[in-house]
C-alpha cells in the first residue's frame, strides 16, 4: 500500500505566542489510501495481451489443423481467451479508496469513503481523546484502543509525513515507542 500527501502546501508562519491562533490555523492532514493499483493494472494489461495473444497463437500450432473436432475446440478455447484478454486488458484504477483525515482543529480522526456519486461519506469517526495511543514507525502508523488492541493501521510514505502527524498528535494521543 502506498500512500500519498493530501496536505497543502504551508507557508512559513510567524512564531506565534497565542495556542489558539496556531490551532485555528492548522491544516488537517489526508492519507489517501492507495493498494499499489499501478502494479496491478500494469500486471493485468500484460496478462490480458498474454491471452489475446495465447488465443491467436493456438492457431498457430503446425499440425493441429487435421481434425475437425479439435478445430470446434481450439475455436472455443480461442473464444475465451479472447474475451478474457480483453476483460483484462480494460480493467482501470478503482477510484473510491479511503481517506484518512486527521483534523488538528477538531481534535479528531476521520476515514472517508467517496460514494458512487462521488461525494465523501464519513466511515470512523474518532476523537483523540478516545484514543489508547499511537506508534509510529518508519513505514506506518498504528492507532491503538484504549484496551491496546489494534484500531486502525495506515502506511506513510514519507519521513516528512511522520514528523508532521507526530507534531499533531504530540500532546493530544500518548504516543507509544
Amino acid at each position: 500500500m502506498a500512500v500519498t500527501d493530501q496536505t497543502p502546501p504551508q507557508l512559513t508562519r510567524a512564531p506565534v505566542a497565542n495556542a489558539l491562533g496556531a490551532v485555528a490555523r492548522a491544516v488537517p492532514l489526508s492519507l489517501r489510501l492507495e493498494a499499489n493499483w499501478k502494479l496491478r493494472v500494469v500486471l493485468l494489461r500484460v496478462l490480458g495481451a498474454a491471452m489475446i495473444l495465447s488465443s491467436t497463437g493456438l492457431w498457430l500450432v503446425p499440425g493441429a489443423g487435421a481434425d475437425p473436432e479439435m478445430n470446434l475446440i481450439r475455436i472455443g478455447i480461442s473464444v475465451v481467451f479472447l474475451l478474457i484478454g480483453l476483460v483484462l486488458m480494460t480493467a482501470h484504477e478503482p477510484g473510491s479508496r479511503p481517506e484518512a483525515c486527521f483534523d488538528p482543529v477538531r481534535r479528531e480522526l476521520r476515514v472517508l469513503k467517496r460514494d458512487e456519486r462521488g461525494r465523501p461519506r464519513t466511515v470512523l469517526r474518532r476523537s483523540y481523546d478516545t484514543l489508547g495511543g499511537v506508534r509510529l514507525t518508519a513505514a506506518t502508523v498504528q492507532m491503538y484502543e484504549t484496551d491496546g488492541s489494534l484500531l486502525i493501521e495506515l502506511p506513510i510514505g514519507s519521513a516528512a509525513l511522520r514528523s508532521q502527524l507526530r507534531d499533531q498528535l504530540s500532546g493530544a494521543v500518548r504516543i507509544l515507542t
